[in-house]
């Protein structure tokens, strides 16, 4: 079993499988040791010819079917092949490209490069343009990104940009909806058994509707705006079962985070991330998307959890479009599995300077932190903000360190300001939130999450300690290169603002 950094005196457990009938040797030692045979071998050449055989006809009962995974599927429906393996090579029609800001101009460079100044795109409708990254800055380089996307959507007819122009007021722009991943799933761009393509690494957030969703880099996409195919290897498969009931402390985000400190940055490496059991079951479709989300910290190609009624309750007024669900067969081959009993989960943090340095919440309490921050494609949903907004109730007291809140979308935003808290008497987050002595709610994008110029709102431009709803915790990652950023579920930041240290949200929850 992959060594766990989780204290010892935690009562969590996890058993890890490597199935018996998978095709691939696994990365973890088999616990049984098999004796090997001595036997002497001859060298005496007894023949030279191979042996007669008849004449072999070709069956007549059909090809000999394999299991496959869900993302096994996906590709074969895909690339228009009954069967195939993982480590296969194969052409895969693309439902969804996605791109923005920070990477859509080199894909666009691209695509006019090879395939001609006048080329058009593949297919003006399934092309997504969303500005998120570096928006609400005074940066002329930034700026441009932008300028650049607007004059290739206009030449190429797109269908879905999501345009800004006004700067200092988002609301004066009606199509802007901010980061690229929750509004793809807003917008109704995600749709099981799809493939969805992003010219960003958190693109695999959209597996949560059970589709291959992944980040691809600038060429690929340039090459897919021409021709709607990509190349792709096929990934094999690690399954998650994560079983028992959910206390009311956790988020998804201590369940990812348990996951990566469990097989590390590394440990998922071009492998396709499933996740089912009890508890996925249980999970909204914004906790699923946080869950697929942070797949890539652990080198994941995409991250899926298997389409459901909460699945299509969502997208009932999101798409019109047909779609049609896939799902692991019975006996699909695994890699590994990993099983979880969630119930006995702590809430938890990765410190410094790495997704997979794990640790428990109430271990990290004397870490004096000097800011929270609340946002982002992983932590800045409306149910993140909902999720604060009740630690902040609970506890009735003010926060002790500049709070920092950046709705991921416009519509995120709205809710923040009109959403009632459960429990609050028809308090909104905004009320609680300034009750609470926070900073105001920020225009959505995708903020500070990944630093950008240095006049981006609650950028660390200098070092600070920082308990962060984010998803990456690298040296210079928010800003400054010697900020410290601990990644935590909107319950553990919340509590840790009302403290002014690491702290576990139980303190403020039981």
């Amino acid at each position: 079993m992959t060594s766990s950094t989780i204290s010892p005196n935690s009562t969590f457990f996890i058993t890890k499988k490597d199935p018996g009938l998978s095709a691939f040797s696994s990365s973890s030692p088999s616990p049984f040791s098999i004796p090997k045979c001595k036997k002497s071998i001859s060298k005496k050449i007894v023949s030279v010819m191979a042996p007669q055989q008849s004449e072999r006809r070709p069956a007549t009962t059909g090809s000999v079917k394999t299991a496959l995974t869900m993302t096994e599927k996906i590709f074969a429906r895909a690339s228009e092949k009954p069967q195939l393996i993982p480590g296969e090579n194969v052409w895969v029609n693309v439902d969804i490209l996605m791109t923005h800001d920070v990477c859509g101009p080199g894909s666009i460079g691209i695509f006019k490069k090879e395939f001609g100044q006048d080329a058009k795109v593949w297919d003006r409708e399934k092309v997504v343009i969303i500005p998120d990254h570096y928006i609400f800055t005074k940066d002329e380089r930034a700026n441009r990104n932008v300028d650049i996307l607007r004059d290739f959507c206009n030449e190429q007819n797109i269908k879905y940009f999501y345009d800004i122009k006004d700067l200092g007021n988002f609301k004066a722009n009606p199509d802007y909806k901010g980061v690229c991943h929750v509004a793809l799933a807003q917008e109704g761009h995600c749709r099981p058994g799809e493939v969805l393509l992003g010219t960003d690494s958190h693109t695999c957030t959209a597996g949560a509707f059970g589709q291959f969703a992944t980040g691809i880099g600038n060429t690929d996409a340039g090459f897919v705006l021409g021709t709607g195919k990509l190349l792709l290897k096929v990934p094999p498969t690690l399954r998650f079962v994560m079983d028992g009931e959910m206390p009311d402390y956790l988020q998804a985000k201590d369940l990812i985070l348990q996951i990566i400190g469990e097989i590390s940055v590394a440990g998922a490496t071009y492998k396709s991330m499933e996740f089912v059991g009890s508890t996925v079951e249980s999970l909204t479709m914004e906790e699923r998307m946080t869950l697929c989300n942070m797949v890539v910290e652990a080198g994941g190609k995409n991250g899926v959890v298997p389409a459901d009624s909460t699945t299509f309750k969502y997208l009932e007024d999101k798409t019109t479009l047909p779609y049609e669900p896939v799902y692991s067969d019975a006996k699909a081959r695994f890699l590994s599995e990993y099983r979880f009993d969630i119930s006995k989960l702590e809430p938890l943090v990765a410190k410094p300077h790495s997704p997979d340095n794990r640790a428990l919440a109430r271990e990290c309490r004397d870490v004096k932190i000097d800011r929270v921050y609340i946002g982002s494609c992983t932590g800045g949903k409306t149910e993140d903000f909902m999720a604060v907004a009740k630690v902040f109730l609970a506890s009735g007291k003010k926060v002790k360190v500049p709070t920092f809140l950046v709705p991921a979308t416009q519509k995120v935003w709205m809710d923040v300001y009109t959403l009632p808290v459960p429990g609050s008497g028809g308090k909104t987050c905004a009320q609680i939130f300034e009750e609470a002595g926070c900073d105001t709610p920020a225009s959505p994008s995708c903020g500070a999450c990944l630093g950008g110029p240095k006049d981006t709102h609650a950028r660390m431009n200098e070092p600070m300690v920082c308990v962060s709803t984010t998803n990456r915790n690298f040296p210079g990652r928010m800003g400054h290169k010697e900020g410290q950023i601990y990644l935590a579920s909107p319950y553990t930041a919340a509590a840790s603002a009302l403290t002014g240290f690491v702290t576990d949200p139980r303190e403020f929850l039981q």
